[in-house]
């Protein structure tokens, strides 16, 4: 056979080989079948080394498009038949947790509707691009973080953390006490992993945050929901049994309303009284419109129960994937093993990148103009629902935070049913039903405003009032 093969002067002779041989048989030039070449005929006919010419067969070998068979040479594989081949069953099969319908996962893959009310969207025309691309470059020019560092986080980052928290929210925590995670859901997986024994009871707010509930129960844990009232958590319906109790106090999701006083109070003495702990997740707790900001349980608690949990998602962008958990002292090691046990560390240039982001006052300064915008959102969004949607939907009381829910009235269809009309119309808008946990959750709606702009709030709530 006459390859016709042709070395130029330029690039290495196996790559030159490799890349001819290749290109024929991906178009076919040398169909499934054919034979070619032995190594020592063609580093004749090509008058170079036989070891050149075996190191070209072994990659196209590699790449499942030749193979040696004895008495008959070296021929071309048929890639189609080898491609269509059913790979071999296993007898290997996942723990039965993984195939339950709440481990399910979510079609996050958003398309992008005319009128976007969808839930846990921060805005992200506001968000200072530019200055955190200078950030991000800066550190990777710098080379400071491209090594394994402490799983926990790198130390400065975990420095200015400390002193936002105590300035912003009161929160008073020593930097060993913080754990630097890929999000506020890892956040959760390592207070399950530091704390929780397969089988222990977890107390849920139901209706809920979906995403705590799976992590705790991929855990091994039985997750139960608490009902909640405009209070907050009903802390007097809270099994006796349960090691841990998840909540939003600040603003809780999906209804909306922070947890009263009195309640806080409660949930501390009855984490005492059971010797159980608390997840504090301080969720859109920076964008409180009026009155002081609520004391987060992390900052009242005398006992050391509270393990506090917070992330930049709302605050910036969910694709920083960057959160925290703040832990008692006790818990400081562990929960640092426990980080290195889940991923070895979160992203070094990210973490130092927000650092200097935060020393600089880039966050405080985000944070305060996006406040203005989501109030100015929300209490036109709030005015149009009483104005257009009396006797239809009836808003929940909320405060602040980055999304508002209202409740159908009775006599009303579904809300699943309205939300796909209403997506069907352009309009995307949340389900407060999805949300629950032991019971389906209350008929409603869940409106963000993050994600839509102020001048296309009343046209978007237009069009849902034309199909519900």
């Amino acid at each position: 056979m006459d390859l016709h093969l042709h070395l130029g002067e330029e690039g290495g002779l196996v790559e030159q080989i490799y890349a001819q041989l290749y290109e024929r048989i991906s178009t076919d030039a040398l169909p499934a079948g054919t034979v070619l070449p032995s190594s020592r005929d063609l580093a004749a006919r090509l008058s170079v080394s036989r070891a050149t010419v075996v190191a070209a067969y072994e990659r196209l070998a590699a790449h499942g498009l030749i193979r040696s068979r004895a008495g008959i040479g070296t021929i071309v594989i048929d890639r189609r038949s080898h491609a269509s081949a059913a790979p071999a069953a296993s007898p290997l099969r996942p723990r039965p947790i993984w195939a339950a319908e709440q481990l399910a996962v979510p079609d996050l893959a958003r398309s992008e509707p005319e009128f976007d009310f969808g839930p846990g969207i921060p805005g992200r025309t506001q968000f200072p691009f530019a200055r955190w691309r200078a950030l991000l470059n800066d550190q990777l020019r710098m080379r400071t973080e491209v090594n394994y560092a402490d799983p926990a986080g790198s130390a400065r980052l975990r420095d200015v953390l400390a002193r936002h928290l105590v300035v912003s929210r009161g929160v008073r925590i020593a930097p060993e006490q913080l754990v630097i995670t890929t999000g506020a859901q890892q956040a959760f997986d390592i207070a399950a992993r530091i704390l929780l024994e397969p089988g222990d009871t977890v107390a849920v707010e139901d209706p809920g945050y979906l995403p705590a509930y799976r992590g705790f129960l991929a855990h091994g844990a039985r997750v139960v929901g608490v009902p909640v009232d405009n209070e907050g958590l009903v802390v007097d319906q809270l099994p006796a049994e349960a090691r841990m109790v998840y909540v939003t106090p600040s603003h809780q999701f999906p209804l909306g309303m922070p947890m009263s006083e009195s309640r806080r109070t409660a949930l501390l003495a009855w984490a005492a009284r059971h010797d159980a702990a608390i997840v504090e997740d301080d969720y859109d707790s920076e964008f409180r419109f009026t009155g002081r900001p609520l004391t987060p349980l992390q900052a009242t608690d005398s006992e050391g129960r509270v393990l506090y949990v917070g992330s930049f998602s709302k605050t910036l962008l969910p694709a920083l994937r960057v959160g925290f958990l703040g832990v008692p002292a006790t818990l400081g090691e562990a929960a640092r093993r426990a980080k290195l046990v889940a991923d070895y560390g979160t992203a070094g240039h990210l973490q130092a990148a927000l650092a200097a982001f935060i020393e600089e006052g880039g966050l405080a300064r985000h944070i305060r103009r996006m406040r203005r915008a989501y109030e100015r959102r929300h209490h036109l969004l709030i005015g149009t629902l009483r104005e257009h949607f009396a006797g239809i939907l009836e808003p929940i009381e909320s405060i602040g935070g980055t999304h508002m829910a209202a409740l159908l009235a009775p006599g009303q269809p579904d809300d699943t049913i309205l939300a796909a009309r209403a997506l069907a119309a352009g309009v995307s808008v949340g389900t407060i039903s999805r949300w629950g946990i032991d019971r389906s959750g209350p008929n409603g709606f869940v409106f963000g405003y993050g994600a839509i702009a102020s001048e296309r709030i009343p046209d978007g709530l237009a069009a849902l009032r034309r199909v519900i």
